[in-house]
């Protein structure tokens, strides 16, 4: 038998515009992979932000996050497989970062411990509203003045740069173009800020997504995206679906248009198909 993985985006896809899912989508989606259905999510997001975003939501599988940059198991937070930066790489970041004035929050592993690290003195109204937004999180960990040297401690695996598009433009362009790197530079949803956000190279969806799908002997990919990020996604799938509010660039991609993420189209979309194919074939 044939077994396909269905694999959804969170923001802007599964979850609501008040970056929740409903429950008609969770009410959904645990039917059907009680019934044997392989769902999981890829996402920017943290696990432990992506937990609290789809809370109640069944989740047999592991999970993707960070944009691939790692897989984990979403019970335990075991990391089932990472990509990480190699010492050179994380230094001409810095580098450049600096060079351009940019002050990003910065995610890696304090012996042993993830923590995002930012120094408060560079907040901007963009950061403070990803702050406020991850209240309780025990990750977070403000520095006080400019101590750049505790901002670059541990082993880091993730920086994201909030600001405007002037100030991170030359950021991105820098780092798209160094093969060394995945870089991803977009517009925050429903908000005026960009983010610029740099990764290891192997550090993508697509790529995280052929580990879970080998993991799992799944013999075919169906996703669900809305923005360019998710543009690696389907084009290592066998059928793509984006959602209505998704960009042109992604639409143009997709094998079908779903309603968006405010009418529950992806779980919509898998009660009228996977029920169909009896959780094992191709739609």
């Amino acid at each position: 038998m044939e077994s396909t993985l269905y694999v959804s985006d969170l923001d802007g896809t599964l979850l609501n515009s008040n970056s929740q899912i409903s429950a008609y989508s969770i009410q959904t989606i645990n039917t059907l992979v009680s019934q044997g259905m392989l769902f999981t999510y890829a996402t920017a997001r943290s696990l432990v932000s992506a937990s609290t975003a789809t809370k109640g939501l069944s989740a047999k599988i592991p999970v993707i996050a960070y944009n691939g940059a790692f897989i984990f198991h979403p019970q335990d937070g075991k990391i089932l497989a990472s990509e990480g930066f190699r010492k050179e790489e994380t230094g001409y970041i810095i580098q450049i970062l600096e060079q351009y004035g940019i002050s990003p929050l910065v995610y890696a592993f304090i012996n042993g411990t993830e923590k995002v690290s930012w120094l408060e003195s560079k907040e901007n109204e963009g950061k403070r509203r990803y702050l406020s937004l991850r209240k309780g999180d025990r990750r977070l960990r403000p520095l006080p003045g400019n101590n750049n040297s505790a901002l670059y401690e541990g082993d880091m695996f993730y920086f994201t740069c909030i600001g405007t598009q002037q100030e991170l433009e030359p950021v991105y362009d820098i780092f798209s173009q160094n093969p060394a790197y995945t870089c991803l530079f977009q517009q925050e949803l429903y908000r005026p800020e960009y983010w610029c956000e740099i990764m290891p190279k192997k550090a993508t969806k697509a790529n995280a997504i052929q580990k879970l799908k080998e993991l799992w002997h799944c013999s075919k990919v169906v996703s669900f995206g809305d923005a360019i990020n998710d543009i690696p996604m389907f084009q290592i799938s066998d059928a793509s679906y984006a959602v209505e509010n998704a960009v042109d660039e992604l639409k143009q991609l997709a094998d079908g248009i779903i309603p968006s993420n405010d009418e529950d189209g992806v779980a919509a979309w898998l009660k009228e198909h996977v029920s169909e194919t009896r959780y094992s074939r191709h739609p």
